[in-house]
């Protein structure tokens, strides 16, 4: 490709906003503090605290649904209201939450330790080590807690004593993992894995990849310091991350490790430890991109491409099991074959979206044109039986096992963009029996917004290369109806006349085969629906709505296909009358800000408003910036050929002098270890240069969701939507 032309306002080779990237230096704080009281002077109008006590009254209400892990006889449960901003770690009896007010002993206060300890902890999760085998009379007592200062991907993780609701100090043998990226997991309750960011005595040089991620896996024995525990695992420095892991289930107990190359390409290992207790990896042989795990005596198998497994081709985005014990060591005898059976095999219209595994079930969540169902896998007789399960229950469906070691049991939860969230204890346990499977309804939240009058519709645009792309569309049943109803007229008939066009909002994400669902749109619909506002949510490619294929059709040089889509929802929304070019914006953050980057920088002419979130926007230097060298697998890598089609895309470097461009909104957080902050400020001072209308607002904790507890992410959010209906409705 030819050089960047003259028209273009950013030279890679000479950046001249360079110095933003000191996210904590004294001079980008203060310019940092100057755009906020811009933004907050312009955007906190007579509107502003109304909309933000409501967005905070959702977050904060008492009869949400708290979500639930069981262990042991508990089911444990992350909370922060109110009252509690940071949060409370508890635990209940299932007794107990399947009444209307469950009694809830406390565990850990967030709040309490942030003010104890001068820390703004952030809740990153805990581990429950269960008792060993011949042990199950014994306290749940030892859990792992990972903290982290402000909201940043980098956190701290320490023992804890759930009988005397204390952490054990370092002093006293407790395990702690310093402050950074990484894990620690149980072995038992004197030995850890532990993938951590510290230098020991391998030689290896950096003990972080370029991703940022350690690089060495150790086993850690109590009692002894973390910078002679035993490596275990390493992998090079460029590669993404080390890990090992422990599985206990009785009978199939199995160590395991990996080496983690990139985002979609990984090795698997058997670990295993010999007389002298010196560790043994067996590689497992299975090409890099396919996803394997255990289950009992089962391996399963879920390849990216079409792929040779024992003498199987396993079309990409299928999921296949096999005996875990005969795959790996081979057949016993001349009779003896390593059988591989489908699971799931999809096709055009179909993706595999979700596994959980109970004690005797393998349990899918399908989509077939972005509408899930479930079905439920188990073995009869040695064969295999599959059916589809839970169909009463609608929406988007999220299932997950209840304790897969000791049940068939499965938390369902069910939601669409006008349903609030419903919860259900269902039983797979009679399908073993020849029976029907049972869902009991636990909870349901009540409605957040008003909701009547309302409707939702699923629709396909047409993409520049003809692909449909299939889009939702939410707001007045008026609205949606009309734009329906145009979209199917006969070409030649007369056009059907709709209401007036309506302020919308068109998001995306389409990136790192994550799929965009209906989910229930709480602040989505306080703060925009309910208000009149049109909400839109797009399925582009480069997501995981039709499997690995639709991620793979917009990866590297073929990013411009992503683009491409979301312009055809944009276009189709104005074209059928939803909204008009000036009333139309797009929303997207962390990879969905790259795509509103993109639509502000190469199609302007489309929207009235731009707001972009955690964005990447430099392309040239994403992969130097924390943790964009794990990105090369979905962008390419700058520093090679593939900047050719890399700059095509980079927000950051297609802004032209004399261009119009639409009102911008960017927002970022100084915490953010994951997405640089430098992305979203140097685009602000580019765009300024330009002199375009850019409103910057940056939260100083937050981590890269924005915001660290329920008051900024309701701040955030207020900001947001003032913003998007002050643009749209001038």
């Amino acid at each position: 490709m030819a050089d960047l032309k003259d028209s273009r306002l950013i030279d890679p080779q000479n950046d001249p906003f360079l110095w933003l990237e000191d996210v904590e230096g004294e001079q980008a704080l203060d310019w940092v503090s100057e755009h906020n009281a811009k933004a907050e002077a312009a955007l906190q109008d007579e509107a502003f605290v109304p909309l933000k006590d409501e967005l905070r009254q959702i977050m904060d209400a008492a009869d949400r649904i708290p979500g639930v892990v069981k262990r042991g006889p508990h089911l444990y449960n992350f909370w922060t209201d109110a009252e509690h901003p940071q949060g409370l770690w508890r635990r209940t009896t299932l007794e107990s939450y399947r009444g209307e007010n469950p009694e809830w002993e406390i565990i850990l206060d967030l709040e309490a330790l942030s003010v104890q300890e001068g820390t703004t902890w952030v809740w990153h999760g805990a581990t429950v080590l269960r008792p060993a085998p011949g042990a199950a009379d014994s306290p749940w007592r030892r859990a792992l807690i990972s903290l982290s200062r402000g909201g940043s991907d980098a956190d701290v993780t320490r023992e804890f004593d759930l009988l005397t609701k204390q952490f054990i100090p370092q002093e006293e043998g407790g395990f702690y993992k310093p402050e950074g990226k990484g894990s620690l997991s149980w072995i038992d309750e004197d030995t850890v894995y532990a993938a951590v960011n510290i230098a020991g005595s391998d030689e290896l040089g950096s003990p972080v990849t370029t991703s940022g991620y350690p690089r060495i896996a150790r086993r850690w024995k109590r009692g002894t310091p973390l910078t002679q525990a035993e490596p275990i695992i390493s992998v090079a420095e460029d590669d993404m991350v080390a890990g090992a892991g422990y599985d206990s289930t009785e009978g199939y107990e199995r160590h395991l490790a990996s080496r983690v190359i990139g985002f979609y390409d990984s090795e698997t290992y058997v670990l295993s430890y010999d007389a002298e207790d010196e560790p043994i990896l067996t590689r497992i042989d299975v090409a890099t991109d396919v996803r394997l795990g255990f289950h009992r005596d089962l391996i399963f198998f879920a390849p990216r491409t079409d792929t040779l497994i024992a003498g199987t081709m396993l079309p990409g985005g299928s999921l296949y099991v096999a005996d875990a014990e005969t795959f790996l060591n081979g057949p016993r005898d001349d009779e003896d074959v390593v059988e591989i059976t489908p699971l799931f095999v999809p096709t055009e219209s179909t993706s595999l979206q979700g596994i959980t595994a109970t004690r005797n079930v393998f349990v899918l969540t399908v989509m077939e044109d972005v509408v899930e169902h479930v079905e439920a896998h188990w073995r009869n007789s040695g064969h295999w039986q599959s059916k589809r399960v839970f169909d009463s229950i609608t929406g988007s469906v999220s299932v997950s096992a209840v304790d897969p070691r000791e049940s068939d049991d499965v938390w369902i939860t069910a939601e669409d963009f006008l349903i609030p969230t419903t919860k259900y204890l269902g039983s797979l346990a009679p399908l073993l029996e020849g029976e029907e499977e049972t869902a009991q309804r636990l909870k349901q939240a009540p409605e957040r917004f008003e909701a009547s009058g309302l409707a939702t519709a699923q629709r396909f645009a047409t993409s520049a290369d003809g692909t449909k792309i299939p889009y939702f569309l939410i707001g007045p049943a008026e609205t949606v109806q009309a734009a329906v109803e145009t979209q199917q007229n006969v070409p030649g008939e007369t056009s059907i006349v709709g209401p007036e066009p309506q302020p919308t909002v068109l998001y995306g994400y389409g990136g790192f085969e994550i799929s965009q669902t209906p989910g229930y749109l709480s602040l989505v619909g306080k703060a925009w629906l309910e208000k009149g506002g049109v909400f839109a949510l797009a399925n582009i490619r480069g997501g995981g709505e039709y499997g690995p294929r639709w991620h793979q059709a917009a990866l590297k040089e073929n990013r411009h296909r992503a683009y491409e889509d979301f312009a055809a929802v944009a276009e189709d929304l104005v074209e059928t009358g939803v909204t008009t070019v000036e009333k139309l914006a797009c929303r997207g953050g962390s990879n969905g800000g790259l795509l509103t980057g993109n639509m502000l920088t190469q199609y302007p002419h489309l929207f009235g408003a731009v707001v972009i979130q955690v964005p990447l926007l430099d392309m040239r230097r994403y992969s130097h910036l924390l943790a964009g060298a794990s990105w090369r697998a979905e962008y390419g890598d700058p520093e090679t050929s593939d900047w050719d089609y890399i700059q095509t895309f980079s927000p950051y470097h297609l802004l032209e002098k004399g261009r119009d461009y639409p009102p911008v909104l960017l927002t970022t957080s100084t915490r953010d270890d994951r997405v640089h902050p430098g992305h979203a400020r140097k685009m602000t001072a580019a765009l300024q240069d330009l002199g375009v209308d850019v409103t910057y607002w940056e939260n100083t904790e937050g981590g890269h969701g924005g915001a660290a507890n329920p008051e900024q992410r309701a701040v955030m959010n207020a900001l947001i939507y003032r913003y998007l209906w002050q643009r749209l409705n001038d």
